[in-house]
Parts: C-alpha cells; sequence; structure tokens
C-alpha cells in the first residue's frame, strides 16, 4: 500500500495589505533524526518583535502538519536607486510591480510570437505530466519549427503531439552551442529583443544572460537553485511562484542544486517528513510584474496559463568567483565546489574508523563548521 500523503497549505493569493509585511527569520529547526543535522544558515530579514508574532502561527502550522506560507512583498514604482539601496541589501525576494518593460507585454500575443520568429527550430521540453522532474526525467527533449512549437503551447489539447494530446511543453533558450554560450536573447531571438526594456538595476558588467521562456498553462518546474540573482519577468501570463530560503535547505532534500521534494503542494510526508519545516515564501505574477530572485534562493514554478518570461541573471560575486564554464548560471562557485571535494574525502577518510568513533569525529567537523563558516546575526 503506498504511503499516506498529506497536504500543505493550500496556495491562496495574497491581499495587498498582507504582501507588505515584513518577512521574519525563522528560528533554529529543532528536532532531528538520529545521524542527521540540520544546518542553520542565517539571512536578514524581521525585526524581533514580527518574530514573536508570527511564532505562534508557525507552531500551530508545523502542528499541523502543514507548512508556513509567506507572502512575498510587492512594491511598486521602484527605481534604480530605491532598490539597489533598500531592497537589494536585504536578500530577500521581492514582487517588482509597474516597471518599465517596453512594448512586449501588450505585443507578444500568439500570432505575433508566431511571425515574429518565423521557423526557426528550438528545442524543447516535452512531458507527458504536468510536473516536470529533472532528476528522474519524466520529460522528453524534441525540436519544432518556432511559430509550430508556439501555437501548440498555446493549445490544451493537441491533434499533432509526440506523447499524449494533453502533452506539457517548455522552451528554456540556449546559447547556439548550450556547452559554450549563454542565452542572450537578443542573439537568439533578435526579433523579441527588440520589444524588450530590461531593467538595469545592475552594472553592465555584472549581466550574465538573458533567458526566453515559455510554458504551457499548468507546466509546473522543479524546486532549485541558481547561484546568481535574477530578475523572472512576467511578460504574458499568469504564474505563481513558490521560494524557499537558503537556510531552510536541510528540509528540501536536495540532490545537487535540485530538490527531490517535486508536489510541493501535496508532498509525501512519509518520505519527505522534514519538508513540512521549510517556510514556503509565494507570489502570483500578472503579465508585467518582476520577481526578484537573490541568489541561492530555491524557486518551484507554476505557469497558471500559457505565458511568456523572461530571466535575467547578473553576477553577484566578483567574476572569477564563477565557474567559467557554466553557461546555465546553476554550477556552484569554485570556491564552494573545491570545499564540497574537500568534504567528500574528509568523509571518506572517516569511514576507515569504527562507527562510534566515526559518529563522534563526524559531530566534531559539525561543530568546526558551525563555529568556522555559519552566520551569527540570528539575532
Amino acid at each position: 500500500m503506498a504511503p499516506a500523503r498529506r497536504s500543505v497549505e493550500s496556495a491562496r493569493k495574497p491581499s495587498p495589505g498582507e504582501e507588505r509585511n515584513p518577512l521574519p527569520p525563522r528560528p533554529l529547526p529543532s528536532g532531528r533524526r538520529r545521524g542527521t543535522f540540520l544546518p542553520q544558515l542565517c539571512f536578514p530579514g524581521g525585526a524581533a518583535g514580527e518574530r514573536t508574532r508570527v511564532a505562534g502561527a508557525e507552531a500551530a502550522a508545523m502542528e499541523r502538519r502543514e507548512q508556513p506560507v509567506v507572502p512575498v512583498e510587492a512594491l511598486a514604482a521602484v527605481t534604480r536607486e530605491r532598490f539597489l539601496r533598500d531592497v537589494y541589501p536585504r536578500r530577500m525576494p521581492v514582487v517588482l510591480k509597474g516597471m518599465e518593460l517596453g512594448t512586449c507585454t501588450t505585443k507578444w500575443t500568439v500570432d505575433y510570437l508566431s511571425q515574429a520568429e518565423g521557423s526557426k527550430e528550438v528545442k524543447i521540453h516535452v512531458s507527458a505530466v504536468p510536473q516536470m522532474d529533472f532528476l528522474s526525467k519524466n520529460f522528453v527533449y524534441r525540436t519544432l519549427p518556432f511559430d509550430v512549437f508556439v501555437r501548440r503551447a498555446a493549445e490544451v489539447k493537441h491533434k499533432e503531439y509526440f506523447l499524449s494530446e494533453d502533452e506539457k511543453y517548455y522552451l528554456r533558450s540556449v546559447g547556439e552551442d548550450a556547452r559554450k554560450d549563454i542565452a542572450d536573447i537578443r542573439k537568439q531571438f533578435p526579433i523579441l529583443a527588440e520589444d524588450v526594456h530590461i531593467p538595469e538595476y545592475f552594472e553592465k558588467e555584472q549581466f550574465f544572460s538573458s533567458v526566453f521562456r515559455i510554458s504551457s498553462a499548468g507546466l509546473q518546474l522543479w524546486t532549485h537553485y541558481d547561484v546568481m540573482d535574477n530578475f523572472l519577468i512576467q511578460v504574458t501570463g499568469k504564474k505563481r511562484v513558490a521560494l524557499y530560503s537558503p537556510r531552510d535547505a536541510p528540509y528540501l532534500y536536495l540532490s545537487g542544486t535540485k530538490s527531490e521534494v517535486l508536489d510541493v503542494d501535496n508532498p509525501d510526508l512519509e518520505k519527505y517528513p522534514l519538508f513540512v519545516k521549510a517556510k514556503r515564501y509565494q507570489c502570483f505574477l500578472e503579465a508585467g510584474d518582476v520577481l526578484f530572485i537573490p541568489a541561492l534562493w530555491f524557486h518551484n514554478v507554476i505557469s497558471e496559463e500559457f505565458g511568456v518570461a523572461l530571466n535575467v541573471f547578473w553576477k553577484h560575486l566578483p567574476a572569477e568567483s564563477y565557474d567559467k564554464s557554466d553557461t546555465y548560471g546553476n554550477k556552484d562557485p569554485t570556491a564552494a565546489s573545491r570545499a564540497i571535494q574537500i568534504l567528500d574525502r574528509a568523509l571518506k577518510t572517516l569511514e576507515e574508523l569504527p562507527e562510534e568513533y566515526r559518529d563522534f569525529y563526524a559531530r566534531r567537523m559539525v561543530l568546526r563548521i558551525q563555529e568556522k563558516a555559519y552566520r551569527n546575526d540570528c539575532g
């Protein structure tokens, strides 16, 4: 018999008043399974009074085995100066409304998109199910003329299809050679690029990539993090975005940069019991909205409608910090990669000891990591 599944708190669109609530940091998690260490990374946000106010609600949600949900703050008419002064240093996701994005928000209809870029071939993801899983690869790659792809992605039922009549389509643009070149809408889709005004809230030399995306209605992308800051510009359609703080990584069952928990709304809590401890930040994007996603923040995206979006990534760290072979913006910084390799070698060395000693010295290693590497600004 399959394990019972429990539902996390159902998603709802927050009221404007809720969107402006401060975003409090989480307290140090309590309770751990034997042999499992749950590190607590500290990221800024929220005052002590606000932490006290929400503590009761969070405790009640945990008792009900529901995941706490916090609306992502929304701000209107944010200038570059205000963003860099008041928003960017907080390292929290924020929805920016009323941004000047050019004519794309009104021009990019299905007909216009099909005609503008014509029959150039694009490589796409095709899935028979709405929830795409990069770890199990429950999708296939196919190639279609761009105009054919756009019309299929906008359909609910297909007369022509690869897997099934209700299959889902997803385009994530890549460079000419995906192994060497970054995605840049100005190069891959130059006609459409003329319609877009990208908010330049970063220095030109920090720019990394601009990723053009088209999704079928109902498509859900796997939870993952990127190592660079980015703007998710929702040009047409609607999306729901669930985000998780980097400090909640211990609860997300990671495999590389991705979470094994595919269904964040109805997770299998028998298989992933700690997932309920992760605090979910959530927003609903409409055409013209821009979501700032800081580096290392996990995000899970559902396209509630057929939609077109543009991701703009830029380098938050000095350029030399990043892996030069990274064309997607998701390879760990070189120093982090080296540290993980060293840790793997240390753990391999511990295997030479009996279990009792291995356990003891592993705990000593954890304590040393806490002492030397953790932030101490939890309050």
